[in-house]
């Protein structure tokens, strides 16, 4: 059964789908992933995968109802000073 509860298997995308998916480039997720600031991923054996709903998570983390609300917490693909990863974008080893 998956966690997810509905019976169907969990779905994971690759990223060049992941990037469709959420509207990005592929090299802009890519970059996400370096720094830190992207959804949270998966390596199985030498593959880069994501879970829909780790994309929609993240995704909705950027979530504002005008441009007078706060920003959104998604932060942009690029090095940030002492950034920790909100969201997992990986695992210790």
């Amino acid at each position: 059964m998956s966690p997810n509860g509905a019976g169907v298997p969990q779905r994971f995308l690759r990223t060049p789908e992941a990037a469709r998916f959420l509207g990005l480039s592929d090299r802009t997720l890519e970059k996400h992933r370096t720094y830190g600031t992207g959804p949270a991923y998966r390596k199985l054996g030498g593959r880069v995968v994501y879970a829909l709903e780790d994309l929609k998570a993240w995704a909705d983390r950027g979530f504002v109802t005008s441009t007078s609300d706060p920003r959104g917490s998604v932060l942009p693909a690029k090095r940030h000073a002492a950034v920790t990863p909100a969201f997992g974008g990986g695992q210790a080893r």
